[in-house]
């Protein structure tokens, strides 16, 4: 058997002979061909007899034209740190083309040419699964050397399922920000028709451009249709579905706005957003690693929280239930209390969230609460959980265990609020 690459035209001899181009397939363990008629056709490997090469796939040299900077237009810098965006498959070659110039992206999405001038940098090419808080750094690096060469904004491509993780990591590491930074992801990847790039994308130059904002901030779709995209704050937001285009939601919270792609009209609904300034931004990029997350549940053993006492771990977001309960009363359950109590000894600190995302945990109302309040526990208000990891983690980095103690119960960035809507829940 052949081994030819995605693009060679081959004849696939199986139950019958498929001939077309032979297309990148890494999700399903067949074999795809792309026929002549433009349909694709996949066979298992197991019933595949012989690949046999046609022709080998002969680059086609595309002309792109310069892209030539506007004079009073903003420039936007757009930062890749995943392929989605920049990313599809040449259905003519059957491989998967990323480029990531600004030529590359106004060939794409040829409206952003005229709501700005584009400057495009790799930061990165990962799944945003496999980020680490160093990749976090390297983002912030990226985002600051942008603001030091006059960037009137900037937009981050990233991978939608830590996409809100990102965003509140950034919000706090920019201590001060005078300028816009906008992370977009894509549910749906740019080779499809039905892609939610384009439109995440141009709402998020569009909202750049025209306005005073300043701050971290997510732009994703507002609802199923291709008609809004809402501007999200980056500690009170979550992506609530696998594949949904509208899949983050503002949680205890609403959006700061909505961009509508066909009128380009731009709505503020918080009035109070950060304004742009020219006061100087100030980063403080430093994480600590040795921070957890651990999700209680029925039949918990104490077993994780001690190992992460013995590894010397700093901080732990507990993620307990309802409003901040947690199985450490009756006697099976008390280890876990004890093993909470000595992390704490051992200079600990812990923060208490709710699996439940709307509502908030508090420490008076229930006496199992006040049980863990008195060891030291903090009950981290409404709080998401993804937040309040993030948020430890940066705090035990830049300031002192009590500083962090402190701090970590104060609306720094928007991630708490003094009370919660009942009509927040589940807005749409």
């Amino acid at each position: 058997m052949t081994n030819p690459k995605p693009g060679d035209r081959v004849k696939v001899i199986a139950d019958k002979e498929y001939e077309g181009v032979l297309m990148p397939n890494e999700e399903t363990d067949s074999v795809v061909v792309k026929l002549d008629n433009g349909y694709n056709v996949g066979i298992e490997k197991g019933k595949v007899r012989e690949i046999k090469l046609v022709k080998k796939h002969e680059e086609k040299a595309s002309k792109k034209e310069k892209h030539v900077h506007k004079k009073g237009l903003k420039t936007i810098s757009i930062l890749h740190t995943g392929g989605t965006i920049a990313s599809k498959v040449d259905y003519e070659a059957g491989g998967v083309v990323a480029s990531f110039t600004a030529e590359d992206l106004i060939a794409k999405f040829p409206e952003i040419e005229q709501t700005a001038n584009i400057r495009s940098v790799l930061v990165s090419n990962m799944m945003s699964e496999d980020m680490t808080f160093s990749d976090h750094k390297k983002i912030a690096e990226a985002i600051k050397k942008e603001i030091k060469e006059g960037t009137d904004g900037v937009i981050v491509g990233h991978g939608t399922d830590t996409l809100a993780v990102t965003s509140a990591s950034l919000a706090f590491m920019f201590e001060k920000i005078n300028i816009p930074i906008l992370l977009v992801g894509a549910q749906r990847s740019s080779d499809r028709g039905s892609t939610d790039a384009a439109l995440n994308l141009i709402c998020a130059a569009r909202f750049i451009a025209k306005t005073d904002f300043a701050g971290v901030a997510l732009c994703m779709h507002d609802s199923s249709d291709d008609n809004k995209c809402a501007i999200l704050p980056a500690t009170k937001t979550r992506k609530l579905h696998t594949s949904r285009r509208d899949a983050f939601r503002a949680i205890n919270d609403t959006p700061i706005a909505t961009v509508d792609f066909n009128t380009k009209k731009i709505e503020f609904i918080k009035e109070d957003y950060p304004k742009k300034s020219k006061e100087p931004f100030v980063m403080k990029d430093k994480l600590e690693e040795k921070v957890a997350v651990i999700r209680t549940y029925v039949s918990m053993k104490p077993d994780m929280i001690e190992a992460l006492t013995k590894k010397g771990y700093k901080g732990l977001v507990l993620e307990a239930t309802g409003i901040g309960q947690a199985p450490t009363n009756t006697e099976p359950n008390l280890p876990n209390y004890e093993a909470l109590k000595k992390f704490i000894t051992n200079d600990g600190v812990v923060v208490l969230t709710s699996q439940c995302l709307f509502g908030r945990v508090h420490k008076d109302i229930y006496k199992n609460c006040r049980r863990l309040a008195e060891i030291g526990v903090i009950f981290g208000e409404d709080m998401l959980t993804d937040t309040a990891y993030v948020k430890l983690a940066w705090l035990l980095a830049n300031f002192s265990r009590e500083e962090a103690k402190e701090l970590v119960t104060k609306n720094l960035r928007g991630e708490i609020n003094e009370r919660t809507s009942v009509e927040e829940f589940l807005k749409d």
